[in-house]
C-alpha cells in the first residue's frame, strides 16, 4: 500500500483527545469484554435489536430517521446498560424510521452521531446505518450459490483488480460502467471484437479475483457521481459494509448489498472465486470513525505522548491487539465469507495486525470453508508500538497456519527495485539478483541450494510451505510493470521490452508458490508512467481495452503460460518437502542467468523431467544442461505443450544457447 494522504473530515466531530492521551497503555486492558455474538444489528423474525459496545459512556442515544442524510430524528430511544460494556434496544416492530444512529454521552460531552461499529447496510456516504437485514437484499437463487472446487492452495492463480478499471473505458463495452454489476456482465466486446470484461478474465485463466476494497470508504462522495471521482479506497469508514459507489443507487441500502453478491454468484457460476482486499489496519481520518465517537482511544495504537502511532503511514493505525478489536475484525471477515459467500481475503499491511488476531481470522474462517485462502502484505509502511516478534510480518508467517505473504524478494529482483524507477532487475540484465529470484522460485522455502546471505531482503526462508508465499512482479503499488520496464530500460526498443515482461512473468509463472497478475498487465497495461494512481482520473487508471487487439500475441503468451501451470503440477508442488525433493538448481551458470530442474514426475507430473532456464542478459547466454533428448515447449514468446521443437543434447557439457531476455522449458516425457 502506496502513502496515501487522508482528508480532514468534512464536519468537526467530537473527540476527547484529553481522555485519549490520559488512557495510552494499560488503563484500555481495565474495559470490560463482551463475548456474545450479538454486536450491531441483529434481527429475529423481522424484529431489530440493537447492541453496541461503549463501555466509558454514560448515555447512549438510539436515532431513527426516515432518510440516509439530513432531517430531524423520526424518533429517539435511550439505550439501556447492559453487561459487559453494551448497551442495548429493542426496536419496535414497526419503527419510525428506515436509518439510524447512535450518540454517546462520554465525561459529560455529547458526541457525534455515528453508526455502530458493526453496521452491515448504510445510506448514503455512510453517515447512517440501515435497519435492513442484509439476509433480505439477496439475488435469486442466491441460497443455491457454491464456491468453485479448489483442490489446494498453490491451485491458485489470482488476478487483481479495481471496481471500476474492468469498465471505465469508453470502449470497453460494459454497460454498468464503475459498478458492482458491470464486473457482472458477460458478452462484452471491444476494439476489435476482442473480449472484455468478466469473459477476459474466464479466457485469461485465473481461478481467483481480487478486488481492491469494496467496504465502505470515505474518499468518493456517493452523492456525486456523476463527478467520476475516483479512489482505490484505502480510507476504511466502516469494515463491513460494501462501498456505496460501486452501486447503481448508493441512497438504497439493498441496492449495494444485493449487486455485490450478485457479483460474486456470477464470478461462482463463471467458475471464479472472489478474494477482497480489506483493509484492518488503519481507518479514514480518527474523528470520523464510529470507534473514536464510541470509544475514544481503544481501537488505536497511540506514541507515549498520546498521538496516534501510524505504522500505516495514512494517519492512525488500529489496536488489533485489544480484544474487542480483534473481535469486531474476526468477526468481520468471517461476515464477509458467511453472507456474502467470499472465497478469499487480501489484508493490506498485514504486518500492522498481530499474530494472534491472523490466527483467529484463520480459525474463524475454517469454520465455514478450509479452501478460504487469506493472504497479506507482510510488512507496514512505518514504525509500531507493537513489538515485531508480535507482528503479522513477512518473517513470523512461519507462525501462522495457512496464512500468506507477498514475496517482495522475487518481486524486486526481477524487474528491480520497486521505488528507485529507473533501477533494473534480473529480467532486464541487472547482475546480483539471482539468489533474490531463486528465494521466489521456491516459494521463500528453505532449500539447500539458495545461499541466502545473497538475498535482496530476507536472509533467510520464512515461509512453512509454498502455499505461503504470493509471487508477483506487479500489482496497483508502485509502477506496473510495462511501464517500470519503459523507466528502467530507457534505449531498450519495445520489442526488447516485450521480451523482458514476458520473461518477467514466464518467472513468476513457473515458480512455486500463488502467482498473482495485475488485471491489464497480460496486454503491457501502461499508466503513463504513474507510480501512485490512488487518486488519479479514469485516464490513467481504466484498462485500455484497445491494447488486448494491438499486443494480441502478448495476450496469447500470458493465456498459454496460465494454462501451462494449471495442466503441470510440478509447477505447483504442495509442500517444502516435494519442493526440496524435485527441485534442483543447475551449477555452473554464467552470470544473470537461473537454470532448475523440476525432476522424476515432480507432484505426479506426466512430463518426468522439466528443466525452466532464465536468461535475464541482455545479450545471448550459452547454459549449461543435463544431457538427453528434450521436447522444447516454451522459448521466448512461444509456447506448445506438445513441443515447438526437439533437442538432443550429448554428454555431460551440453549446452542450450539462449537468446538475450528469454527464457525456455525443456521436457524430457
Amino acid at each position: 500500500m502506496q502513502l496515501r494522504i487522508l482528508l480532514a473530515p468534512v464536519l468537526v466531530l467530537s473527540t476527547l483527545t484529553t481522555c485519549r492521551t490520559a488512557q495510552v497503555g494499560e488503563v484500555y486492558d481495565t474495559y470490560p469484554t463482551y463475548d456474545g455474538p450479538d454486536l450491531g444489528l441483529t434481527f429475529h423474525q423481522g424484529q431489530a435489536k440493537l447492541r453496541v459496545w461503549a463501555p466509558t459512556a454514560e448515555k447512549l442515544q438510539l436515532k431513527l430517521y426516515t432518510a440516509g442524510t439530513g432531517g430531524s430524528p423520526a424518533a429517539e430511544y435511550s439505550m439501556q446498560k447492559s453487561t459487559s460494556g453494551t448497551w442495548v434496544y429493542t426496536l419496535p416492530a414497526q419503527p419510525a424510521g428506515k436509518f439510524y444512529v447512535v450518540q454517546a454521552t462520554i465525561k459529560g460531552q455529547q458526541m457525534a452521531e455515528v453508526p455502530d461499529p458493526y453496521v452491515h447496510a448504510l445510506g448514503l456516504n455512510g453517515q447512517r446505518g440501515a435497519l435492513l437485514d442484509p439476509a433480505t437484499a439477496s439475488p435469486a437463487q442466491w441460497a443455491d450459490d457454491e464456491r468453485p472446487r479448489l483442490k489446494q492452495a498453490t491451485d491458485v492463480v489470482i488476478g487483481e483488480l479495481h471496481v471500476r478499471d474492468l469498465s471505465m473505458h469508453p470502449q470497453s463495452g460494459v454497460q454498468q460502467k464503475g459498478k458492482y454489476l458491470g464486473v457482472a456482465e458477460t458478452g462484452t466486446r471491444g476494439p476489435g471484437g476482442v473480449t472484455t470484461g468478466l469473459d477476459h478474465l474466464t479466457e485469461l485463466g485465473i481461478t481467483h479475483l481480487h478486488l481492491l476494497p469494496t467496504n465502505d470508504f470515505s474518499s468518493v462522495d456517493e452523492s456525486r457521481l456523476a463527478d467520476n471521482q475516483y479512489n482505490w479506497g484505502y480510507d476504511p469508514l466502516h469494515y463491513t459494509a460494501p462501498e456505496g459507489s460501486y452501486a447503481t443507487d448508493p441512497a438504497n441500502p439493498a441496492s449495494r448489498i444485493r449487486e455485490l453478491k450478485q457479483l460474486v454468484q456470477t464470478l461462482h457460476r463463471q467458475g471464479l472465486r472472489l478474494v477482497l482486499d480489506v483493509v484492518y489496519n488503519h481507518t479514514t481520518a480518527v474523528a470520523r470513525t464510529s470507534f473514536e465517537q464510541l470509544v475514544p482511544g481503544y481501537y488505536y495504537r497511540h506514541r507515549p505522548d498520546g498521538s496516534l502511532s501510524d505504522a500505516a503511514a495514512c494517519g492512525n493505525e488500529v489496536a488489533s491487539e485489544r480484544p474487542m478489536v480483534r473481535k469486531l475484525i474476526v468477526e468481520s471477515v468471517a461476515y464477509w465469507a458467511r453472507e456474502y459467500h467470499v472465497d478469499g481475503f487480501r489484508f493490506d499491511l498485514m504486518g500492522v495486525l498481530d499474530l494472534r488476531t491472523m490466527r483467529a481470522v484463520r480459525v474463524a474462517l475454517d469454520q465455514q470453508d478450509h479452501s478460504i485462502f487469506v493472504y497479506g502484505e507482510g510488512w507496514t509502511a512505518g514504525s509500531s508500538p507493537l513489538p515485531e516478534t508480535e507482528r503479522a510480518l513477512k518473517a513470523n508467517v512461519l507462525k501462522l497456519d495457512r496464512v500468506a505473504a507477498f514475496s517482495d524478494e522475487l518481486r524486486d529482483g526481477v524487474k528491480g527495485h520497486f521505488a528507485r524507477q529507473t533501477e533494473p532487475g534480473f529480467a532486464s540484465g541487472q547482475p546480483g539478483l539471482e539468489e533474490s529470484v531463486k528465494f521466489g522460485i521456491v516459494a521463500a522455502t528453505q532449500h539447500p541450494q539458495l545461499d541466502y546471505a545473497k538475498v535482496n531482503y530476507s536472509k533467510a526462508p520464512w515461509a512453512a510451505s509454498p502455499a505461503q508465499t504470493i509471487n508477483y512482479v506487479a500489482c496497483h503499488d508502485d509502477m506496473v510493470l510495462w511501464d517500470k520496464l519503459a523507466a528502467s530500460n530507457p534505449t531498450a526498443s519495445e520489442e526488447e521490452r516485450i521480451k523482458m515482461d514476458l520473461l518477467s512473468n514466464t518467472i513468476v509463472f513457473t515458480s512455486q508458490g500463488v502467482p498473482f497478475l495485475p488485471i491489464g498487465d497480460e496486454f503491457l497495461r501502461t499508466k503513463f508512467g504513474s507510480h501512485n494512481s490512488y487518486n488519479q482520473p479514469d485516464s490513467i487508471n481504466q484498462i485500455d481495452w484497445a491494447r488486448k487487439g494491438r499486443y494480441r500475441r502478448v495476450f496469447t503468451f500470458y493465456k498459454q503460460l496460465l494454462a501451462l501451470r494449471q495442466a503441470h503440477p510440478a509447477f505447483r508442488l504442495p509442500t517444502q518437502a516435494l519442493v526440496q525433493q524435485h527441485l534442483e538448481f543447475l551449477p555452473n551458470l554464467p552470470p544473470t542467468t537461473i537454470g532448475y530442474r523440476l525432476k522424476d514426475h515432480a507432484g505426479g507430473d506426466e512430463w518426468n523431467n522439466i528443466v525452466v532456464l532464465f536468461n535475464g542478459n541482455r545479450q545471448p547466454a550459452r547454459m549449461p544442461v543435463p544431457g538427453g533428448r528434450y521436447s522444447v515447449v516454451l522459448a521466448g514468446d512461444e509456447i506448445n505443450p506438445q513441443g515447438l521443437r526437439q533437442l538432443s543434447l550429448g554428454g555431460a557439457a551440453a549446452e542450450v544457447e539462449m537468446p538475450a531476455s528469454s527464457a525456455m522449458i525443456l521436457v524430457q516425457k
